[in-house]
């Protein structure tokens, strides 16, 4: 059957993709489809039909699945922020643990499969760092202004006046925004144009100790902040930072350029694992505070550290796993690209008497080649990489420094796959692994897997 787009088709959906979509088949051919749930049979539409993928919407439910519910969220499915309120927290975890053996098999080939996956204690305000993009609502008299986040695949920002998986700390400060504009005219940025203030809006709030930051990222400098700061301090007693991020560069890079405090500390400071971290903008700070210290405690659990092993720490952050680690190593250094991180890393190791760890600013893999060129040849390294993963030099240069165990901590199963096939090849075998559900609502998932030096 030739699949023509706006044809209509009734199908049963089988499972779900990475990205969140109800994967069904139509002669053979995959369709994905936005809000499915697999066992649901529904009558979609065809929106778009290539040579690699047919993307369908749901035009009608027929037969609904005992795992759908009602999401309580107004914006779901217009917003990108999250995918899974339209089903129940069990099903959530269980295709966030398919999806992880399924990455694992298929794409790693590996006989490894996750233990189990870890849920979260909530489903709602559990993000401790908000980004909202700032635009204008043109079909307003008055020209309104509005935060939100992007539409998925576009340009388009859905205003949204409050986000159940973010603080309301970063509503509070969003609206306190928003008011602030209006009543002063003070403009928007356009990307398109290049022209206009205002971009966006960061807030981090720390769940341990209560306190707030917000960043204002503008184009330029901004009028009328001492009204600002007044509102936000009003509004918002919590807030202990108020800093504002001059960004003229074009892109979509959020944070860039100067960072000048408008009022209070240039930093707040949090508590993970009994230990005190110093967050600052650039700072890289798991978003699920909660989950975090499950996380890195079930990464240590996996080291296996006895008091007597040096540990490299590769994408270190503001230092929090190696300084996590360090009471049960002799030695931990941890290396990180962004120099902030690295000064908030030496930081919380002074803050927290900890004095058996260092940090260097570079680049992992040509941190792994340094080091071991000098002489430190860890027990124990671990890997926390972005989503894109480790680079084929990166893997290689780690392997080389010989640890007896790596620890690898990955935000996407795909690329985490793709890793541990390349250091099975270097005589690293994947020993075990546990999912934990570090974004409830969302399609991603965290996994920690453990990987150990076997002699070939």
């Amino acid at each position: 059957m030739e699949l023509k787009k706006n044809s209509y088709h009734t199908v049963t959906v089988e499972g779900m993709n990475s990205e969140g979509f109800g994967v069904a088949r139509i002669e053979g051919r995959a369709v994905f489809i936005a809000g499915a749930l697999p066992g649901e049979k529904c009558k979609i539409k065809l929106l778009k039909v290539s040579k690699t993928a047919v993307y369908a919407k749901l035009d009608k439910l027929l037969e609904l699945s005992p795992n759908r519910i009602k999401p309580d969220c107004p914006y779901f499915g217009q917003c990108g922020g999250c995918d899974f309120l339209h089903m129940d927290y069990e099903e959530e975890l269980r295709i966030k643990k398919n999806r992880v053996n399924d990455a694992l098999a298929r794409l790693g080939g590996l006989g490894l499969t996750v233990s189990g996956i870890i849920g979260a204690p909530a489903r709602k305000r559990y993000r401790n760092k908000a980004i909202f993009t700032v635009s204008r609502d043109v079909t307003a008299k008055k020209h309104q202004a509005v935060t939100g986040f992007f539409r998925p695949r576009s340009h388009q920002v859905i205003p949204v006046d409050s986000c159940l998986i973010q603080s309301e700390a970063a509503d509070q400060a969003a609206f306190i925004i928003r008011n602030w504009m209006d009543e002063y005219a003070i403009s928007h940025y356009d990307e398109k144009t290049g022209k206009g203030l205002i971009r966006n809006l960061f807030v981090r709030t720390a769940f341990f100790t209560g306190m707030t930051a917000v960043c204002i990222v503008a184009a330029g400098d901004i009028p009328r902040r001492n009204k600002l700061i007044g509102l936000l301090r009003a509004g918002l007693p919590e807030i202990r930072s108020i800093i504002l991020n001059i960004n003229k560069s074009r892109g979509n890079t959020v944070l860039s350029g100067s960072f000048q405090t408008l009022w209070g500390e240039d930093s707040i400071e949090d508590v993970l694992c009994g230990l005190v971290f110093k967050l600052s903008p650039l700072s890289f700070y798991q978003i699920n505070s909660n989950q975090a210290e499950i996380l890195y405690k079930k990464a240590i659990e996996y080291a296996e550290l006895t008091g007597n092993e040096k540990v490299l720490d590769l994408y270190c952050g503001t230092g929090t796993i190696g300084l996590c680690a360090a009471s049960k190593a002799s030695k931990v250094v941890g290396v990180e690209t962004i120099e902030d991180a690295v000064k908030d890393a030496k930081e919380n190791a002074k803050r927290n008497n900890i004095i058996n760890a260092e940090f260097i600013c570079s680049d992992a893999g040509r941190a792994a080649k340094t080091l071991m060129k000098q002489g430190f040849h860890p027990d124990v390294i671990f890997l926390d990489p972005p989503r894109k993963g480790l680079s084929g030099d990166t893997v290689q240069a780690v392997a080389d420094m010989s640890p007896s165990r790596i620890v690898y901590i990955s935000c996407d199963p795909a690329t985490l796959a793709r890793d541990l096939k390349l250091f099975q090849s270097l005589s690293y075998e994947p020993q075990k692994a546990t999912a934990i559900d570090m974004f409830p609502g969302t399609v991603h998932v965290e996994t920690v897997v453990l990987m150990s030096r076997v002699d070939k």
